[in-house]
């Protein structure tokens, strides 16, 4: 299984994100320079993050993005869940000749759910907390 890179930077999105001060505003075009991803994409991904509640978007001239709720109670299993398609193979193809008899359907249903099940263990938090690489890599060190 892949994800889609909606999804994908999406949760690099929030990554960025919950390495921040908690409450800190940034910009999706710090977000896209971060990862090298057009601004675009990510506009589109922040904003369908946003109306789900993960993300929060402050207009105006101080304005910018932040999470939406906190880290520890950012689900990677709900997050992937909200903005994949999750679909692994389409049965409603004209020319599948074996839907009828075929099980690898169910087969793949079980192994998503299993996936999916797993990644509902870790938090955003889980993800940023402690791992300082993450913060070196992200985040520019501040002036004292």
């Amino acid at each position: 299984m892949q994800l889609t890179s909606f999804t994908d930077y999406g949760l690099r999105a929030l990554i960025y994100l919950a390495t921040l001060p908690e409450g800190e505003l940034t910009s999706i075009t710090v977000v896209t320079e971060k990862y090298g991803v057009s601004r675009n994409h990510m506009v589109k991904i922040v904003h369908r993050m946003s109306q789900i509640g993960l993300v929060e978007a402050v207009r105006g001239k101080n304005g910018g993005i932040r999470l939406g709720k906190p880290a520890k109670s950012i689900v990677v299993g709900e997050v992937i869940r909200a903005l994949e398609p999750l679909q692994l193979v389409n049965c409603e193809q004209p020319n599948c000749h074996i839907t009828s008899a075929c099980r690898l359907k169910g087969a793949l249903a079980k192994a998503l759910e299993a996936f999916l099940n797993e990644m509902d263990n870790y938090t955003l938090h889980d993800l940023v907390s402690g791992n300082n690489d993450l913060q070196h890599l992200l985040i520019p060190a501040r002036p004292l």
